[in-house]
């Protein structure tokens, strides 16, 4: 490497990333690949991954010449979801939820675009010929992972993740696009790092709702991150039972990962369990996500990634996870969550009411044996 990117790849380390590399603007042959996954239909709703920048990087910024990849690590050292304590009826608390790893601190965009920014303004000083530069914290028309592999930073997986071999997966990516010609952190003829997966497929098997359709790829109309966060309005039927108590993204394709058994955790302070009104984004309680007004909702989760989902996405989502609780009655709150429940079954949002009357059939008084007036809320 230059000694521009040496410092580059130097001054990423000292400002907190746990990975940097540059690699050219090019091409890649896996941008090409994403084309022929949209044309197949699996990016659902999300129009925006339709921008041509996204397989023509050259389109996102004038005299592009190199891209800097950095990698943040996000794991912290609570448990994952698939070994976490899930919510038993009968055990006299509240149902709760899961909420993806990723969005249990602050706004891990703005967590990256400081440090980008900082990186930037510290190149400015040090890099004495006029450049421009842009960064993208995962918010731009940009292919991150794609990037990242070709700049050495690990391998795509069969989860369709960048993989590193030291640290898993929990990994935010941020890109800086620069008109710098600078030497790639690979040279030439030296390959990306190679992919480790071997015969290993436990993050397909995992997958409730097979959203890893083969090794490499993802339907994610499948998946219950794009479920939970991406998609407006109702959620398919036949996937709702198996979100579980997903109500925000998921973390099972990453959870089961060899690789990320024994990943390091971070210890910034950014990206723990911020607490919200007493109340913390690890395993919320379900019946305060459901329950919250919009005005609430825009309060509780000001500068967190889960505002994506919107008031009604979330509260969706969390009458779906109420509905495969097992909450059942005689157990303590239980006619609580069946009036909030008939109160959202009456709710202008076509997706709010859907699912609340979904919840409403599954945790049935008597099992299964609703009064007349409760049956009739699913027959209309």
């Amino acid at each position: 490497m230059t000694a521009d990117t040496r410092w580059i790849v130097g001054r990423a380390r000292g400002l907190g990333f746990d990975l940097c590399g540059v690699v050219r603007a090019e091409t890649f042959p896996e941008l090409a690949q994403f084309g022929e996954w949209l044309e197949l239909g699996y990016g659902g709703e999300m129009a925006y991954l339709r921008d041509e920048r996204r397989r023509s990087p050259g389109l996102a910024m004038k005299d592009l010449r190199s891209v800097i990849v950095c990698a943040l690590n996000y794991n912290t050292a609570f448990p994952y979801s698939t070994t976490a304590a899930a919510w038993r009826a009968g055990d006299g608390n509240e149902p709760r939820g899961w909420v993806s790893r990723y969005a249990w601190g602050d706004d891990y965009h703005e967590v990256l675009w400081g440090k980008l920014n900082a990186l930037v303004a510290a190149m400015k000083e040090e890099i004495p010929e006029p450049f421009a530069a842009r960064t993208y914290a995962d918010t731009g028309p940009v292919a991150e992972r794609v990037f990242a592999k070709h700049a050495g930073l690990g391998w795509i997986g069969k989860n369709t993740l960048l993989l590193n071999e030291i640290l898993g997966s929990w990994l935010f990516l941020g890109v800086i696009f620069t008109s710098l010609e600078l030497e790639p952190s690979l040279a030439p003829a030296e390959p990306a790092p190679p992919d480790l997966c071997g015969n290993c497929r436990q993050c397909l098997d995992a997958c409730p709702t097979e959203a890893l359709i083969e090794p490499y790829v993802m339907d994610a109309r499948r998946c219950i991150s794009y479920l939970t966060i991406e998609l407006r309005g109702e959620i398919p039927e036949e996937f709702r039972e198996a979100m579980g108590w997903q109500v925000y993204g998921c973390d099972i394709c990453q959870d089961v990962c060899p690789f990320n058994r024994h990943a390091p955790v971070t210890e910034l302070k950014a990206f723990q369990p911020r607490k919200l009104a007493q109340r913390t984004l690890l395993e919320p309680g379900l019946e305060w996500l459901a329950g919250m007004s919009e005005e609430e909702f825009r309060d509780a989760f000001r500068g967190s990634a889960m505002k994506r989902a919107k008031w009604a996405g979330s509260v969706r989502n969390a009458c779906i996870a109420i509905g495969n609780s097992g909450i059942r009655e005689g157990v303590a709150g239980y006619e609580r969550v069946v009036a909030l429940l008939e109160r959202l079954s009456d709710s202008k949002n076509a997706g709010v009411k859907e699912s609340a009357r979904w919840a409403l059939s599954r945790i049935e008084r008597d099992g299964g044996k609703r009064d007349s007036s409760l049956r009739g809320l699913r027959s209309e």
